[in-house]
């Protein structure tokens, strides 16, 4: 039997459209499920600042790693030019300039002349930025706080107990080097120190009584 029910079909043209709108509100709302918002965004970068705000005064300050580094790269240097007077025979003079802690090393002739050295490792030294010298003493020449301070090596060694201080720009942390003549040991200690660093030269003089600075 025929039935008399009118069965009322959707076009087949509007069925494909919806399945595209479906399509497209589906990939738009993954779109959105898979981004962030502006806000979201801004909320993350706000927890970053101030994690980092939390972490960053933890942390070692570059100025004081940089005065750590310059100590240890005079106190190497030092030790260097002492090898080098004793291994060549021959005398080494050292120049710093105080106000800029500029470091010049130059090999000395008869007549007390000076010849540019030609190893590499001797020239263009120089400290971190941000990092001088607070001052050098020798027990020769007492303390110089201003100017150049002129230091000789010989085959033997240092000629003098020596103490460089060195500092930061704001002049709130200090390393100093020590320099013992006739051994030649180069010793750091992580403050502004005065006289021998090592305990076992306590009863050794190197004649470090007061002086009035070099200028």
């Amino acid at each position: 039997m025929t039935s008399d029910r009118n069965f009322h079909t959707r076009p087949e043209g509007r069925t494909g459209e919806n399945k595209s709108l479906i399509g497209t509100r589906r990939i738009k709302s993954i779109g959105r499920s898979a981004g962030f918002t502006l806000i979201e965004l801004v909320v993350v970068i706000t927890i970053l600042s101030v994690a980092a705000l939390l972490v960053v005064p933890r942390l070692p300050f570059s100025d004081e790693g940089d005065l750590k580094t310059s100590a240890r790269s005079l106190a190497g240097t030092i030790r260097y030019i002492q090898d080098m007077a004793i291994s060549t025979k021959q005398y080494y003079r050292l120049r710093i300039t105080l106000l800029d802690g500029a470091l010049r090393v130059t090999r000395l002739l008869p007549d007390d002349e000076e010849a540019e050295v030609t190893d590499g490792l001797l020239r263009n030294l120089s400290l971190k930025e941000g990092i001088g010298f607070a001052d050098v003493t020798s027990s020769r020449l007492g303390k110089i706080s201003e100017g150049e301070a002129v230091l000789d090596f010989s085959p033997l060694g240092a000629d003098d107990f020596l103490l460089f201080h060195l500092k930061t720009e704001d002049a709130d942390r200090y390393y100093t080097v020590a320099v013992y003549p006739g051994s030649g040991r180069v010793e750091l200690a992580e403050s502004y120190t005065e006289g021998v660093l090592s305990g076992t030269d306590q009863d050794r003089v190197f004649s470090l009584e007061e002086k009035e600075d070099v200028r």
